[in-house]
């Protein structure tokens, strides 16, 4: 006979918790000392409970194990197809080609690559209808996983300019909508983090960028995908992308589109640091776990030299085995929506969402992304938004180990560069003033480089 232990012991209701910590606080106020609000606002309490929490919704009912995602930037088409394939074999399950120009063979830089089960994004940071043609049609006959990423007003936030113009991109983008079968817009949101918005803006903004297409283009019947950058805030970043589905979700019912969206997530940038290096890879694993608990499709991790050093093979393994030790000995790709039914986690992402909608709502009353892009609005929030953690991180008060927290003064840095790590400047005409992305650590790091 066995018997339930739980039986033995009266539940405790939420009231009954609070006047206990009530009491042993010794008459300090509650929410002064327990409840702490996040840069967005959100107030965090410090416990939630069945009798004041409300499982919602399930966000995805039959999911699919995240995909390990490689970057490839296709310089050499003969050299970028034996990449692909030895990462391919190698654990990776999915390729990002990144395309220089509309001249790359698509058939040789598929040749011999596994198409049954894998998938191949083609980023494209140009726009072309009949390139894109070439891969749809490429995709018909072999019956290939493929999926084009073009996003010109991802373009003009990155950029400043289009690629050519407003109506000439959209122009080209709905001949794409109506002539081919292979999901091809893209959300490029991850600029949005990288730049220093917070989780709120960064939902808004994404949801708005969305909204420009739905509303231009409205011949859409793909999937979208929606990268994104994924903080070191560890369930925050779960809730934000939960949050990010259930939202997409609720705009694309508004015009009866039935497909679920793409999330591709990527660690972010913007912590990660030149100095003590090794660090990032700490900071990229649990980010990389948040965006597997967080419903992403793809995770493309960020190799921990990337800042310094140009793709070598030393650091895209170590990237990929990340992944590979997350799935297949961590079993991270065993459970269906892990996240589903923590009270802590369901409570941030209704606030997120609830707090991105408003910001949304207020961005399309006066008139839509790309307008308030035009206007600097955009612009100006995330730099204000920046500002405030960089100043946390200067005075000490946001942490990077190994950077403002117990830096090795013995560290050197100069002679490794391979790549310059800062923001470059290029000063030229623009329509709009373009979103730069920025890390914390930038300015430090430069007094550094200047001493040795």
């Amino acid at each position: 006979m066995t018997e339930n232990l739980f039986d033995a012991f009266a539940p405790v209701s939420s009231k009954k918790w609070k006047q206990q910590i009530q009491y042993e606080l010794k008459g300090e106020d509650y929410n002064d000392t327990l409840v702490w609000e996040s840069p967005e606002g959100i107030k965090v309490r410090p416990f939630y409970h069945y009798d004041e929490s409300e499982v919602k919704y399930t966000l995805k009912e039959n999911t699919t194990p995240f995909s390990t995602l490689q970057n490839i930037y296709v310089h050499d088409v003969v050299l970028s197809n034996k990449r692909a394939l030895e990462t391919l074999n190698r654990g990776a399950e999915s390729i990002r080609f990144t395309i220089e120009n509309e001249h790359v063979s698509i058939t040789n830089l598929m040749q011999n690559l596994p198409l049954g089960t894998n998938s191949y994004f083609f980023y494209l940071p140009f726009l072309s209808v009949d390139f894109v043609n070439k891969i749809n049609d490429f995709a018909k006959k072999t019956k290939a996983k493929c999926f084009i990423q073009i996003d010109p007003v991802g373009q003009l936030t990155r950029d400043g300019n289009w690629f050519k113009s407003l109506e000439n991109d959209f122009e080209k983008v709905s001949a794409i909508a109506t002539t081919i079968s292979i999901p091809f817009m893209n959300i490029t949101a991850g600029i949005y983090q990288n730049a220093g918005a917070n989780m709120v803006q960064q939902l808004a903004y994404a949801l708005a960028h969305v909204n420009e297409y739905f509303n231009r283009v409205p011949s859409i019947n793909q999937p979208i995908t929606i990268e994104v950058s994924v903080g070191t805030n560890y369930f925050f970043e779960i809730a934000k992308l939960r949050a990010l589905r259930l939202l997409f979700n609720t705009l694309a019912k508004e015009y009866n589109h039935d497909f679920e969206c793409n999330i591709i997530a990527t660690p972010t940038k913007r912590n990660k640091t030149l100095y003590d290096y090794n660090v990032n890879m700490l900071r990229t694993t649990t980010e990389c776990m948040s965006a597997i608990l967080g419903g992403a499709d793809a995770v493309a991790n960020l190799p921990y030299d990337a800042l310094y050093h140009k793709d070598n093979e030393f650091g895209d393994r170590i990237a990929r085995n990340q992944l590979l030790i997350l799935k297949h000995e961590s079993y991270f790709d065993k459970v269906n929506n892990a996240a589903d039914g923590s009270y802590y986690i369901e409570s941030l992402t209704e606030q997120l969402a609830e707090k991105a909608l408003l910001l949304f709502k207020e961005i399309e009353e006066k008139g839509g992304f790309i307008t308030q892009l035009m206007e600097g609005n955009i612009q100006k929030k995330i730099s204000e938004s920046a500002a405030k953690e960089q100043e946390l991180f200067d005075s000490g008060k946001e942490v990077l180990l190994g950077t403002n927290k117990y830096p090795n003064k013995n560290d050197k840095m100069k002679h490794d560069l391979e790549l310059y790590p800062f923001v470059k400047q290029n000063p030229r005409k623009t329509l709009i003033t373009p979103i730069i992305e920025k890390r914390l650590a930038e300015k430090l790091e430069q007094e550094r480089l200047s001493l040795e």
